[in-house]
């Protein structure tokens, strides 16, 4: 097993978004290192991918190799149907988010959020997603609940 100074990113929250579009998986662990990354907490609905390395299995395995632990939060995935319109300015994408926060109402999904609070308050946690524009993630939403308190 590979031991990794864990650099201490200042500026950088408990809690934050990172997509991996455009990067391989030895790029995203490069950084999740500098960004002082303890876990991954995969916020795909279904964690596959055609990338390779990063369906749930193979990167819960680099992840691990790499010293950051990974979970998959289903329950705060964001449904197929659902995800054009966060691409989308305006009206597209204030229904998208309207869809998004009642599925965050859920009480597995309040659980999620519960159990990323908690990882936040010893180590330092990105939510995992495809899209590199965070404008365009329904992460941004979840860290928007998380910060409501």
């Amino acid at each position: 097993m590979h031991h990794y100074a864990r650099p201490l990113a200042e500026h950088v929250p408990a809690i934050f978004g990172v997509g991996y579009e455009g990067t391989s998986l030895a790029d995203l662990i490069d950084r999740l290192h500098g960004l002082g990354v303890t876990h991954v907490a995969d916020v795909r609905l279904n964690p596959v991918s055609r990338k390779p390395g990063m369906s749930k299995n193979k990167l819960r395995a680099a992840l691990a190799n790499a010293d950051i632990e990974y979970l998959h939060l289903r329950s705060l995935g964001n449904p197929k149907e659902n995800r054009p319109g966060f691409a989308r300015p305006g009206p597209a994408r204030q229904a998208a988010l309207d869809t998004y926060s009642r599925i965050l109402d859920r009480p597995d999904a309040q659980a999620a959020l519960d159990e990323l609070q908690t990882l936040a308050q010893t180590g330092r946690v990105a939510l995992l997603c495809f899209e590199s524009d965070p404008a365009a993630c329904h992460h941004q939403a979840i860290l928007a609940r998380l910060a409501e308190g």
